[in-house]
């Protein structure tokens, strides 16, 4: 068993922990910052005795926006009694102006103001957008006082910078239940996101039922797919916390799911069959025939009447178009029309396409690709290319939306996400009025690995820092002081109903079964899955493979190996204080001492046998950290040899296992370094 002290350890240490205690230079403990704030005197008590006054406009939306927030008050102080009325109590006035429009608009005022004091909150806004983000604001304020639960008293004056505050889920890869999509939109309500882009169809499963083309969903899903009821309820859940719906189907290319029931619309010959590999396919939309556009001039009809937002993606990513240059009968129609390459037939197949969205009064969004020298300026671009891609299309007049840097399935650190603005690019300059074609950003959850139980670990919380960076003012960018607001972030996400942190630590006890799960939860601190593209050559994965290892439980950052690498480059550079060595000795004791402890169990179970070389490298990579640590205590001398021998293993230890990372080792060789 492991000692008193090492069992304190693995509570800091455990990835399911996480976060850090809020520090003196941290502004507010809460995400996304608002632009402007001015503390005051006292707080307001939540002790169950205030009572909430609507003044003004009011409506459904607000009284329900009202008991939600109620709900997660109750959630995160475990106060049940909330009365409607009372006399001589603390007040929580709702001051709404007006009605925001029917179908949310983009570029609504989004802005409220919000004033606590020790006797009332004042939460007053122009229209319920502003109301809904008001009281995100102040339950993540809510903080424990020697009087119990209190809200610090204090002015926010806040608006978003970016009118355009995204998260796209493709449920075509891996099919996302209903209760997937709520719990999603109930996290992307406490971040303020405002746009939820559902990706729909892809190569692996047609998602939305079509009255007008059923094969679509009958012979394209299998079975796995949204009624039309099931998605008007998800688009007025959504509105109920102040976010659009944005359907996207893909076309012309990743659409196999659509030739399966309508082979008619493809370039090829077929037979199609529903995709179980990932990767980007052959078959696209014949572009050349009339008869592809009356079909998806019915289809987008029906769509555009089932999704009321002004805007419509159309995909438009990754053609590679071999289906069309095997076809000798489109690329005679190319030569006779003087269609030059692929691109350009994409284009004529795009500007048609176009036409269509916008005979219904929608607007058209597509993937970079869709850019072409004569793209009509009304179409908006999502650029997952880069900042200076999306410059390109700002400074040709076309609106945009940046998703590269912000693709959260690459298990890219939250910092990495934070760095990324809309507005930088590296080599393109933009007048402020080139800039306003930038509406914002989104994030992008594409699902070839994960399942609708390992979604919220790969979504939360790191989104919350990309909420920041299109919410914020672009001056708000302390790395530090993001990831101990994430921290606090984290958990009152738990409170309102996210569930990524208990499936993990289930996931883990599912793979050990009944033993104490410990001692894996220790290796799970200090391992990450790969990162960007590299699962794809770690192992052979399709649509039926299990997603339920280690890889799929952790979390794609492990706060425990950051947090050990920041102590070690404090001791290396020579500001370490007492505690931080003391941390750093307590933490690769642990990591070396856990090995013995797990290979008693590691080769009992297939789902952890492949760990046995993970646990055991942790331990040396551990060890060798100890060693150096020791020698910079000591201030001993070390040989370049035997320094440069301890760094080549390191090296060694980098190489994935199991499909994961150890993330030790970066701070380990930080150590070493030091021993100069």
């Amino acid at each position: 068993m492991l000692s008193a002290r090492m069992s304190s350890v693995v509570l800091v240490c455990a990835f399911l922990a996480g976060g850090s205690p809020l520090q003196a230079d941290t502004p507010l403990p809460i995400m996304p910052l608002p632009a402007h704030m001015v503390e005051g005197t006292g707080s307001f008590p939540i002790d169950g005795g205030f009572q909430i006054v609507f003044q003004g406009h009011t409506e459904p939306r607000l009284e329900r926006a009202r008991d939600r927030f109620l709900m997660n008050l109750t959630r995160e102080t475990g106060i049940l009694h909330w009365p409607a009325s009372s006399v001589n109590q603390p007040q929580f006035v709702i001051n709404t102006a007006e009605p925001s429009a029917e179908v949310e608009q983009l570029g609504e005022d989004e802005s409220y103001r919000l004033e606590v004091a020790p006797a009332r909150v004042l939460l007053s806004a122009p229209n319920p957008l502003g109301i809904l983000h008001g009281l995100q604001t102040f339950l993540q304020l809510v903080q424990t006082s020697p009087q119990g639960f209190a809200v610090a008293s204090m002015t926010i004056e806040d608006r978003p910078r970016f009118a355009w505050r995204g998260l796209m889920i493709d449920a075509g890869r891996h099919f996302m239940p209903l209760d997937v999509i709520r719990q999603t939109l109930d996290g992307m309500e406490a971040v303020k996101l405002n746009v939820f882009h559902w990706h729909l169809s892809e190569d692996q499963g047609f998602r939305v039922e079509s009255k007008v083309f059923p094969l679509l969903q009958q012979k394209g899903s299998d079975g796995l797919y949204y009624t039309q009821d099931q998605i008007r309820d998800i688009i007025e859940y959504a509105r109920d916390r102040g976010i659009r719906v944005i359907p996207e189907f893909d076309m012309p290319g990743h659409a196999t799911s659509w030739f399966v029931g309508y082979p008619d619309l493809a370039s090829g010959k077929g037979p199609y069959r529903i995709e179980r590999k990932w990767g980007i396919f052959d078959p696209a939309m014949d572009p050349t025939r009339e008869a592809t556009y009356k079909f998806l001039d019915r289809f987008i009809g029906e769509m555009t009447a089932l999704f009321p937002d002004a805007y419509f993606h159309i995909g438009g990513d990754e053609c590679n178009g071999k289906e069309w240059q095997a076809n000798s009968r489109i690329t005679q129609y190319m030569r006779e029309h003087g269609i030059k390459d692929n691109a350009a037939l994409q284009a004529y197949f795009t500007g048609r396409v176009q036409k269509l969205v916008t005979k219904r009064g929608k607007i058209t969004v597509g993937w970079d690709e869709v850019l072409q020298p004569d793209t009509p300026k009304d179409v908006v671009i999502q650029s997952w290319r880069g900042q200076d891609s999306l410059a390109q299309a700002a400074l040709r007049g076309n609106r945009g939306i940046l998703s590269a840097g912000y693709y959260i399935d690459l298990n890219e650190p939250a910092s990495q996400h934070y760095a990324v603005d809309p507005l930088e690019s590296a080599t393109v300059k933009l007048t402020s009025e080139q800039q306003s074609n930038i509406m914002g950003g989104e994030a992008t959850m594409w699902t070839e690995y994960v399942t609708p139980e390992t979604i919220g670990s790969r979504i939360w919380p790191r989104t919350a820092a990309i909420a920041e960076r299109l919410w914020s003012p672009k001056e708000t960018n302390g790395i530090d002081s993001m990831y101990r607001r994430l921290a606090i972030v984290s958990r009152d996400l738990e409170y309102y109903g996210q569930t990524y942190r208990s499936v993990s630590e289930r996931m883990l006890q599912r793979m050990i079964g009944d033993v104490d799960s410990s001692s894996l939860k220790v290796l799970a601190s200090a391992v990450e899955p790969p990162k960007e593209y590299a699962r794809e050559e770690l192992g052979n994965y399709d649509s039926f493979t299990p997603l339920n290892r280690m890889v799929d439980a952790v979390p794609p950052e492990s706060d425990c190996a950051r947090e050990f690498r920041d102590v070690a480059n404090r001791i290396a550079i020579g500001k370490a204080t007492p505690s931080d060595w003391q941390q750093a000795r307590q933490w690769l004791t642990l990591w070396r001492d856990n090995d013995s402890v797990l290979q008693r169990y590691l080769p009992q179970s297939a789902l952890t046998a492949e760990l046995v070389s993970v646990s055991h490298n942790l331990s040396m990579a551990a060890a060798i950290g100890l060693s150096a640590l020791g020698s910079l205590e000591n201030r001993e001398t070390v040989s370049p040899s035997a320094r440069q021998g301890q760094l080549s293993s390191l090296k060694s230890l980098e190489a994935p296992h199991a499909v994961l990372l150890d993330m030790i080792v970066p701070g380990v060789e930080v150590l070493v370094a030091a021993t100069r």
